[in-house]
């Protein structure tokens, strides 16, 4: 028997199926984890096949050596994903395959830990002498409670007395798995009466189809997640829901805890090697059935599914943005039809590709149109900036929000504060010269952090020191940049210096559970601000939040991307959900310098629907996704000649393909991206946008032309979320 075996290496020449002898003896299973000789090395590899015959020499065929486990890691279904994944996404098999194991697994450098248990001998009778009483007292202890932990008898009695009673054979000692779960409380959930909107929603939503639950902030999406998951769950089967950030993960995990127990695993890059380990082997044995998580729970290794939910589906977190690069939507679509069995995209405001999807009924469309408590979407007040200068404002909040603020402090109630922003000020820049203080790895402005007192890069992660001086004129006029979360925190404390205010950002929540440490004081403090990042935009329900506050709405506004405006639309109307979903109304004070762009008429009256006919007509009048399909050839190298070079002869041969297909090619470009330099590495990009007939043909040929061009540093991405 021979095994088809994938090298668990990153290489492009490795990218192939290697055949490797089954020893007599050895039982090797499609999915197992192996040890094979490789050159002069051993390394592991995966095992994807199994057949009777070889189509080389079998007496060139070298043997495996070991299993690194007993049972299949990778699971039948997982096989196909990686076929249609590297079909897809035109990925290296090994880094697929990767996806699919804790990565401390794959290195050997986790495994399930057993903890030891004392329990009394009966079937032996126990004399002691009356000076041994720890031992007595040790016995005594198990008569009452059975069983106990070797580590607590050790500590209560001693060690020397517990090893003497194991030594007489008067205890008996068991070994138990130990499991590592991750440490989330964050208070009782209620159960909930379904209003009809939900009940139709749960009715709608049977089929083998995938569909688009377009529900508005607060129309109880969730409660209709878990009444599905509920239903498939009593049919034997299993369930996958996802959510985009990892700061929601908490609260959803704690729903799903409260109504399922302990049959939730959850997984996300924030728990620890062991928990992440520990919580994808209940998941493989099926001693949990829900997966709960971020992008990365997609590949949760359980059978049977019954439903997958991706909530907040127009986020972009969930494509990947790093190798290897993956739409989990693409994944999540594999995986119920694999499983025949409902995928369902949530959000309040879908992603103009999905709600063109569901208008050409290529989704089904299920619409829950106002909050399940009945109460009306918080009023959008808009603040013209500009004027507030005019009237001698010149601060970062204008008068009306400082007075709504003050309101809610004196009726103890709670305000979110939202700025896209972290830092203290997004750049230091010499106002004689001009001047702006940039990374010296990456082609960007460094932010000033006034905690650290630092410059920082947000691109990697490098500090410098802070300027006193411009390095290029001289001057000590320097100006520091727009504002960032640091700054607000800093001016609100200026303004209610006996207000609890909290700050989430990456800067706030980069240690194990700070995301939940946050959100739970937060919630138990009143009055209090929360000032953050897109992190508490979506997805938290806090009661007694009344106020939101948007500092600067045109952040996300003016990109060179054509998504700039679907994104803005997005967030306010995301952040400004998290107002009045308890008993109080809400209200949001939105502050821009263009109170006129048409994105905040649409927004202010929360009209998805308008401003989907709006942004539909200038995508289709210029040619863009979901209208045609961009693809982008990415170089990256520190050597800039070497990167510039690779483009060049990529470039002449992309020319060509254009050539062939004539009009079909409606845009082709080579130029430095527009952020030129990251990680010490110079990126150069061509940029393609192309029809939708023959898009299939086109990216198929790029992609292999490229490929076959240049052997590393090269990422070709379709429809990138970010095209800097």
């Amino acid at each position: 028997m021979f095994a088809d075996v994938i090298i668990d290496q990153d290489a492009k020449a490795l990218d192939k199926v290697f055949a490797y002898l089954i020893p007599e003896g050895f039982d090797v299973k499609v999915g197992m984890r192996v040890i094979v000789p490789f050159g002069a090395r051993y390394l592991q590899g995966f095992v994807v096949g199994i057949k009777d015959k070889c189509d080389y020499d079998e007496a060139k065929i070298k043997s495996i050596s070991s299993v690194v486990e007993d049972f299949s890691a990778i699971k039948p279904e997982m096989i196909e994903l990686m076929k249609f994944m590297a079909r897809k996404n035109h990925l290296n098999l090994a880094s697929i395959l990767r996806l699919f194991l804790p990565t401390e697994m794959r290195e050997g450098k986790v495994k399930e830990i057993f903890k030891s248990f004392y329990k009394l001998n009966k079937d032996v009778q126990i004399i002691l002498s009356k000076s041994a009483k720890k031992q007595q007292d040790i016995i005594d202890y198990l008569k009452k409670v059975e069983k106990e932990e070797s580590s607590i008898l050790a500590e209560k009695f001693g060690y020397s007395a517990l090893k003497s009673l194991y030594e007489k054979d008067y205890l008996i000692k068991e070994y138990q798995k130990h499991s590592r779960r991750p440490d989330i409380d964050f208070g009782e959930t209620n159960s909930v009466i379904l209003n009809k909107m939900q009940e139709n929603a749960i009715e709608k939503i049977k089929e083998n189809k995938t569909y688009l639950l377009h529900g508005v902030t607060g129309s109880g999406k969730t409660e209709v997640y878990m009444r599905l998951i509920s239903r498939v769950l009593k049919e034997g089967k299993c369930a996958i829901m996802l959510v985009p950030e990892i700061s929601l993960t908490p609260q959803i995990f704690n729903h799903f805890k409260s109504r399922f127990g302990e049959q939730v695993a959850i997984l996300h890059s924030g728990l620890s090697a062991g928990e992440r380990f520990d919580e994808w082997k209940r998941l493989f044995s099926g001693e949990a059935r829900i997966a709960v998580g971020a992008r990365s729970a997609i590949f949760a290794p359980l059978e049977n599914l019954g439903v997958i939910i991706i909530d907040e589906e127009h986020e972009q977190s969930y494509i990947s943005e790093s190798n290897p690069r993956f739409s989990t939507h693409d994944v999540a679509k594999f995986r119920a039809e694999f499983n025949s069995c409902p995928l369902v995209l949530g959000s309040a405001t879908p992603s103009v590709e999905s709600y063109e999807k569901a208008k050409n009924e290529e989704y089904k469309l299920v619409e829950m149109p106002t909050r399940a408590n009945g109460k009306d979407l918080p009023s959008i007040q808009i603040i013209d900036m500009v004027s507030e200068i005019r009237r001698g404002n010149s601060g970062i909040f204008s008068n009306q929000l400082i007075a709504d603020l003050a309101n809610v402090i004196n009726n103890k109630k709670q305000a979110m504060l939202f700025i896209n922003r972290r830092g203290y000020s997004s750049f230091m820049r010499c106002r004689e010269c001009g001047y702006i203080a940039k990374c010296t790895d990456c082609d960007v402005s460094l932010v000033y952090h006034r905690e650290d007192n630092r410059l920082k890069c947000h691109y990697c992660g490098k500090q410098f020191h802070v300027l006193d001086m411009c390095p290029k004129c001289g001057s000590e006029n320097i100006k520091q940049g727009a504002v960032g979360t640091e700054k607000v925190v800093s001016e609100l404390q200026k303004i209610f210096p006996d207000v609890k205010i909290l700050r989430m950002d990456n800067d706030t929540t980069g240690t194990k559970n700070a995301h939940q440490k946050i959100l739970n004081e937060f919630k138990n403090s009143l009055p209090a601000i929360l000032v953050g990042t897109q992190m508490i935009a979506k997805g938290h329900d806090f009661e007694n939040v009344v106020l939101v506050g948007i500092v600067d709405a045109d952040q996300s506004l003016f990109h060179a991307d054509y998504r700039s405006t679907e994104r803005t639309f997005q967030l306010i109307t995301q952040v400004s959900g998290r107002a009045g979903r308890g008993g109080s109304e809400g209200k949001v004070v939105l502050q821009t310098y263009a109170p006129r762009h048409y994105v905040y008429k649409f927004v202010s009256n929360y009209d998805y629907k308008g401003f989907f006919r709006k942004e539909e007509n200038i995508r289709q009048t210029a040619e863009f996704p979901p209208f045609s399909r961009i693809i982008r050839v990415l170089f990256s190298n520190q050597s800039e000649n070497k990167a510039l070079n690779e483009l060049k002869v990529c470039y002449n041969e992309i020319v060509k393909i254009k050539e062939r297909f004539g009009d079909e090619v409606i845009y082709l470009d080579a130029m430095k991206s527009p952020i030129k330099k990251i990680q010490d590495k110079f990126r150069y990009q061509i940029l393609l946008r192309v029809k939708l007939d023959h898009a299939d043909e086109i990216e198929s040929e790029v992609f292999e032309k490229v490929n076959s061009l240049v052997k590393g540093n090269v990422f070709i991405e379709i429809n990138p979320q970010n095209l800097s």
